[in-house]
């Protein structure tokens, strides 16, 4: 029998913290698993890159929500860095897969973290969970992140959370409300390429839609009505009373930021649209890319 218990791995990240809120807010009991020595009962210790998971410690519960990854906002992206990038999604995710596979029929449900970053830069397509992977840097990380939640087994049930970036002042919005604050703002690239994005209450009611649901395979965590970088740049400097004319050219973000961060992170265009969540009755709270926007800035 099966307890009302969700297993967190990245929980101390912005994701992991306001989905353990959440749980915990409707009387859910959450286990956290963590690198440092465990506080609370509620916590328990390991070591994703040297120790194997006590497959355990994930009986009994309803699902096991991976979040761990490195920022991929670090820059730049080294050679050093890009094996931390690597490193520190596929190591934690094959040895929760690993002690899935070993509780067999018995395993909780696994929601593996992924991104959108999946698809790479795809200009004039509409992408959905059956769209194949792009050839970034990052598209290959992803792909390779997702084959390794899914040595969980053939048998396992595995969703994959291709999440957009989150539009909020601890993620994606940072570095843009600094450059907005102080008057810098403006076009990046040709600043008509999609962004896809989401906010965070939509990330976690995402999150546990699909583990209420006990849906399985991709599933595209992106906001409905896409946003190109232009109409995000442009709603904050409104929203700021700040100007918005100072272009970045794509090449000198690429000599800025690396050419496999700029062209993955900045200036990438892909319209992903969320089949699964909207074919299984998900109703965003935020719409457009504007209304998250607004949400976050009123608080």
């Amino acid at each position: 029998m099966r307890d009302d218990r969700v297993v967190i791995a990245g929980s101390s990240g912005l994701i992991g913290s306001a989905l353990t809120r959440s749980l915990q807010a409707d009387g859910i009991e959450v286990t956290r698993l963590v690198r440092r020595p465990a506080r609370s009962t509620d916590e328990v210790q390991w070591q994703p890159d040297t120790t194997d998971l006590d497959p355990g410690v994930l009986a009994g519960a309803t699902a096991v929500v991976n979040l761990c990854g490195a920022s991929i906002a670090h820059l730049p992206w080294t050679s050093t860095y890009r094996t931390t990038l690597a490193a520190s999604r596929l190591q934690p995710t094959m040895r929760l897969a690993q002690a899935i596979h070993a509780l067999a029929g018995d395993a909780p449900q696994f929601v593996s973290a992924s991104a959108v970053g999946f698809y790479g830069n795809r200009p004039g397509e509409t992408l959905t969970e059956t769209s194949t992977a792009g050839d970034s840097f990052l598209a290959e990380l992803s792909a390779d992140w997702e084959r390794a939640a899914l040595a969980a087994g053939p048998g396992a049930r595995v969703a994959l959370l291709r999440t957009a970036s989150v539009l909020h002042p601890q993620a994606v919005l940072k570095p843009l409300l600094l450059l907005t604050r102080a008057g810098v703002s403006g076009p990046l690239g040709g600043g008509e390429q999609v962004w896809p994005w989401i906010s965070l209450d939509d990330e976690v009611r995402a999150i546990r839609h699909i583990i209420d649901h006990g849906l399985t395979g991709p599933v595209n965590l992106a906001g409905p009505v896409p946003a190109s970088a232009n109409d995000i740049g442009r709603d904050l400097a409104r929203r700021l009373h700040r100007p918005f004319v100072l272009p970045a050219p794509a090449w000198a973000l690429r000599l800025a930021l690396g050419r496999d961060a700029a062209e993955s992170l900045l200036l990438a265009d892909a319209t992903v649209t969320p089949q699964v969540l909207t074919d299984t009755g998900f109703a965003f709270v935020h719409d457009t890319a504007a209304e998250a926007i607004g949400a976050v800035l009123s608080r």
